[in-house]
């Protein structure tokens, strides 16, 4: 019996399962990371972008319409890393300093994996003739890019101030003893 072969249609459809899977997994996510979190701009983003990823969750239910197909999930292995890797950093870095910069970081890591989901599903949707999904799909693109941007930006301000009581420590460290010579390479 010969099987049919693959298509690009058949490839967009089974990554927008995935994606859909995964946004919704986001949303639990990033609910979670928002109680966690303990610096209020950063915890603000994580609201924010829990309810804007609602929100693309529906865009996506919109983009199984265009397409015809039912608006099924369909277990993504990435994702489910990536929340099990944040589970497990919430667990060892909960209670410390480098809590919320640790939570800024899985954050990015999710956002940077929807980033090529949802480029390379736009691409795909305009390749295949859907317009309109392209349109959807890159409204969601660029709500992820200005996330990822956001979280840049908290980062370098709670990797700033996480930081500070290391700062001496470190200089401590780094400086050559009274009386020794630094070695040359």
């Amino acid at each position: 019996m010969a099987t049919k072969q693959k298509t690009l249609q058949d490839a967009f459809y089974e990554t927008l399962k995935d994606v859909y899977y995964a946004e919704k997994q986001s949303v639990r996510a990033l609910k979670k990371s928002a109680k966690s979190a303990e610096h209020e701009e950063l915890m603000q983003a994580f609201e924010t972008h829990a309810e804007e990823s609602a929100i693309q969750v529906e865009r996506l239910q919109q983009v199984f319409e265009i397409i015809g197909k039912p608006a099924r999930a369909k277990t993504c292995e990435a994702m489910q890393g990536l929340t099990s890797e944040m589970e497990e950093d919430l667990e060892d870095f909960g209670d410390s300093p480098a809590a919320d910069a640790v939570l800024a970081g899985c954050a990015q890591a999710v956002e940077h994996y929807e980033i090529a989901r949802y480029g390379t599903l736009k691409t795909w949707a305009a390749r295949l003739g859907y317009a309109d999904a392209a349109k959807l799909l890159d409204e969601t693109l660029q709500e992820e890019k200005k996330t990822d941007q956001l979280l840049s930006e908290i980062a370098e301000r709670i990797n700033v101030e996480g930081s500070e009581e290391d700062t001496d420590d470190v200089e401590a460290k780094a400086a050559p003893k009274r009386g020794s010579k630094a070695k040359t390479a």
